[in-house]
């Protein structure tokens, strides 16, 4: 399925950075129940491969799983080996894009500027990722979309919370990734749940 695809389904990406692996099946599961159903490990998280396989054996059939913070070529093969889907990096390297699109990922690069957002749309980049959107604005964005190609999504993540997201949206966001406002280490599937309702419920009040 495409990127564009998955973010018709779910306009929010869950950045589940610091889960382990004996949490990460029952925060799934609370995330797909309330919509949310593109779900990212960052490496820098415990065991992140290990949470990743299990995210994909138990979820695979209804949502994307993937990676986060993912730095090297090696990341990506291992990814790949986990069950990923999914390749999101901090940072604008199209080599690790070129390197998810040879091993059947999507590929979510972040970027700051044009110069780095056309490098990485040449590379067969599958969305962008501005970040960290904290450092940017919703004009930022709207004067991107004015050279980006039109059917380019581009995902603002970084201190996104539901009250924000309107700004963001009217400026031509696909979806935003959400970190700490949505699980932070060691948050229980039930609190986990509530904040994603709290996004969906803004989603929804939006018609966004």
């Amino acid at each position: 399925m495409a990127m564009k695809e998955w973010l018709a389904r779910s306009k929010l990406i869950a950045i589940l950075r610091g889960i382990k692996p004996d949490e990460a099946e029952a925060v799934g599961a609370a995330l797909v129940a309330a919509g949310i159903v593109i779900i990212e490990v960052p490496l820098n998280s415990p065991a992140p491969f290990e949470s990743i396989a299990r995210l994909a054996r138990g979820f695979a059939d209804r949502a994307l799983i993937g990676a986060g913070t993912v730095m090297t070529d090696g990341d990506v093969a291992r990814v790949a080996e986990a069950g990923g889907g999914l390749i999101v990096t901090p940072h604008a390297d199209p080599a690790i894009v070129a390197a998810a699109k040879r091993s059947g990922m999507l590929a979510v690069p972040g970027f700051f500027t044009p110069a780095e957002a056309f490098s990485l749309l040449r590379a067969g980049a599958d969305a962008l990722k501005l970040f960290p959107a904290e450092g940017a604005s919703p004009a930022m964005l709207r004067a991107l979309r004015a050279v980006l190609p039109p059917e380019m999504p581009v995902l603002p993540v970084g201190g996104i919370a539901p009250e924000t997201m309107a700004p963001w949206f009217g400026a031509g966001a696909a979806g935003f990734g959400i970190g700490s406002a949505i699980y932070q280490p060691g948050d229980p599937p039930a609190i986990v749940a509530g904040k994603a309702r709290a996004f969906m419920a803004a989603l929804n009040q939006g018609r966004f």
